[in-house]
């Protein structure tokens, strides 16, 4: 999903040059995703709580392979906006499930660790989307490039999830499927467990909590707005980084390489956090991501405000440098928002809580990804609105260090069964 998901950002030049649109009317198109995005993280997320979170990931990988095809065929930026919508909702029903399944299969002291290492697929998927998309671009145009993403997408996600992939115990129990709970862990362990329902500080007499039960009130708020803001900043920077710097003297191959390098350091952030959250406990971790994010993007907005028409080789590798810098915070801080809800959720709404978090979280990135040409073409040559906004958004991710209640405690791998 982060190879299709990120495509469109990476050739927006050449789509908005072929449709004959200016950056803020393009925006419309970049924020249909993000729309799909969060109703079907919500949608997909429920449907995952239901009927099980396998299943639900492989009809979402259907659809967002196919309607990435599908976009290929847009005569305007309109029917884009309409494939990528669809295209959308089975990114974010893709991205709950996937969370979700991977946290219930990994003991609780490890959960930290396994989802965020699970979280880098999407920046993996930006970072291949970035090396490759010039290259298929060049022979296939922009067109060619959504179909052959798109299928190459749906090929391997097809092989990977039915052969591979199973519900985990703790949902089947949850349901009381035991024989089955005890069948799907036979095929990772040889050990003959006696398993029993997870437990959870949320839990109800008769086990079921939904996602806006009182016990979940501080979380919803906390994580809803944490996470808005570090997707806001997210999208802005993988959405309209290209844009900005084809428009301050890079070329679109020289842009495409700052992504990638965006793409490498998120891989390593998001991996990192999980370490440093098991250890620090996720509170401390969101303070110090809001504050060091807050950083990075005054010095990256200001590096940029003053490139040269002709910049020189070392001022762009010192802004390729802190677009990776600012990626791989703004990555800690996304890979954080699902350690804290994997944790928070009970495996009774674990898939809806975490599509809870998601769609808010896509506010942010649809109010960035479709105001971002509009920011940018009010400042002219100026990048100075676009990043004032992202700059307000990186403190207001401090928000969960106030609000939510059931945070990743430190020490976790030690003081956790």
């Amino acid at each position: 999903d982060g190879m299709d998901q990120q495509l469109l950002g990476i050739v927006a030049p050449v789509v908005i040059a072929d449709f004959g649109i200016d950056r803020g009317i393009f925006g419309i198109a970049n924020t249909a995703s993000l729309v799909g995005f969060g109703l079907g993280s919500w949608s997909g997320g429920w449907l995952g709580d239901r009927v099980g979170r396998r299943w639900s990931l492989a009809l979402a990988a259907v659809v967002f392979s196919l309607g990435t095809v599908a976009a290929a065929t847009s005569a305007d930026v309109w029917q884009l906006a309409i494939w990528r919508v669809i295209g959308g909702l089975g990114f974010g029903a893709a991205y709950s499930n996937a969370i979700a399944l991977a946290g219930e299969w990994l003991p609780e002291r490890w959960r930290s660790v396994g989802v965020t290492t699970i979280s880098v697929g999407t920046p993996a998927g930006g970072l291949i989307a970035a090396a490759l998309a010039p290259g298929i671009l060049a022979a296939y145009e922009w067109r060619g490039t959504f179909v052959v993403f798109g299928i190459a997408t749906l090929i391997l996600c097809v092989l990977a999830i039915v052969p591979f992939l199973r519900d985990s115990p703790s949902f089947l129990l949850a349901r009381g499927k035991k024989a089955e709970a005890q069948q799907n862990l036979r095929r990772v362990t040889d050990e003959n467990l006696d398993l029993e329902p997870e437990r959870h500080a949320s839990d109800t007499a008769d086990g079921a909590v939904g996602v806006f039960h009182r016990s979940n009130l501080r979380m919803n708020i906390g994580i809803a707005i944490t996470f808005t803001s570090v997707i806001g900043v997210a999208y802005g920077i993988l959405n309209w980084t290209t844009t900005i710097l084809t428009s301050h003297g890079f070329t679109l191959p020289q842009a495409a390489f700052a992504v990638q390098i965006a793409g490498w350091t998120s891989i390593a952030s998001s991996i990192a956090v999980g370490l440093l959250i098991q250890r620090f406990g996720s509170k401390l971790m969101v303070a110090l991501i809001s504050i060091t994010l807050f950083i990075s993007l005054v010095v990256l907005g200001w590096q940029v405000e003053n490139l040269p028409a002709m910049p020189s080789e070392d001022q762009r590798n010192l802004v390729v440098a802190l677009v990776g810098i600012t990626a791989a915070i703004f990555s800690m801080g996304v890979a954080s928002n699902y350690a804290i809800m994997t944790r928070g959720y009970p495996s009774s709404c674990r898939s809806a809580g975490i599509g809870f978090g998601i769609f808010m979280a896509r506010i942010g990135g649809i109010a960035v990804t479709g105001f971002g040409g509009l920011l940018l073409d009010m400042g002219g040559n100026s990048v100075v609105p676009f990043f004032t906004v992202l700059c307000v958004l990186a403190v207001m991710t401090s928000t969960a260090v106030f609000v939510v209640d059931k945070h990743v405690p430190p020490n976790a791998a030690a003081s956790t069964p």
